[in-house]
């Protein structure tokens, strides 16, 4: 069940699955999603794991605030969720923007994390102008204007077709992103400089992408892997940007064993 908690000037939409005297995995949704994006991985978790999910900021049912945003200030966000939870360390697991949020919570709040899951995901987002066309489009014709383009990147050719049910699941999602929570998040993925940073990770981490994604591809997880010492990579075959949903039981045989493997 979706519960609300305040944060800071935000009112942060989360939702607790699995045992509560288990290890808890926070889980960061990407741009333009909410937290049902997570619903084809819990079950690889909630039987041994406290799965905490939740709506960053101004996307799903998490509030709104007047942009600029920095991936920074979302991994506070995501800190601030943990404390008003009581919460004191987590695996953390975030795709695309969630990956993000996640390589800056295992940067600056080491003490915090058992573990980072970086899925789909880069440390830098160029070029620029990408996001300044999306931003436009955004302004003169809001989420829907996006809509299309940003399903072709999230999922292969063979997946769309085969699959039309979790295609308008996804359409729906995406259409219900606020546009201002949208173009705010999106400056900061824009805007973000990360490689450095990622010298800092000393936590335990997976890094894991899909084969086919053209928006976080092979070659920037790699980028990841290589500059952080104590990760390991997995690819998955037949899967674009949200893995997770794409491949399924795949990507929750890898997140599993992982947790599984460090837990032990």
């Amino acid at each position: 069940m979706i519960q609300k908690i305040k944060v800071g000037e935000l009112d942060v939409a989360y939702q607790l699955d699995g045992p509560a005297d288990r290890p808890v995995v926070l889980m960061s949704n990407s741009l333009m999603s909410n937290i049902s994006m997570w619903d084809p991985t819990l079950p690889a978790l909630k039987d041994r794991f406290r799965v905490l999910r939740y709506d960053t900021r101004g996307h799903g049912l998490t509030s709104v605030t007047p942009g600029p945003y920095s991936i920074a200030m979302l991994a506070d966000d995501a800190v601030g969720l943990l404390d008003a939870l009581n919460i004191r360390q987590a695996h953390i697991m975030g795709l695309s923007m969630g990956g993000m949020i996640a390589q800056q919570l295992g940067a600056r709040y080491s003490d915090r994390v058992l573990s980072l899951l970086l899925c789909d995901t880069a440390s830098e987002m160029p070029p620029r102008s990408m996001w300044e066309e999306r931003l436009a489009i955004a302004r003169t014709q809001g989420i829907p204007g996006l809509v299309d383009g940003t399903i072709k990147r999230w999922f292969t050719e063979s997946f769309i077709n085969r699959a039309p049910s979790e295609i308008a699941k996804v359409r729906e999602m995406i259409l219900g992103t606020p546009v201002e929570g949208y173009m705010s998040c999106a400056g900061a993925v824009r805007d973000m400089a990360q490689t450095t940073m990622l010298l800092k990770i000393k936590a335990p981490t997976l890094v894991i992408t899909g084969r086919q994604d053209p928006a976080c591809t092979v070659d920037q997880s790699t980028v990841l892997h290589r500059m952080i010492n104590t990760s390991r990579m997995a690819v998955i075959e037949n899967a674009a940007h949200l893995s997770n949903i794409e491949q399924p039981e795949v990507f929750n045989r890898e997140i599993r064993n992982f947790l599984e493997t460090i837990s032990d």
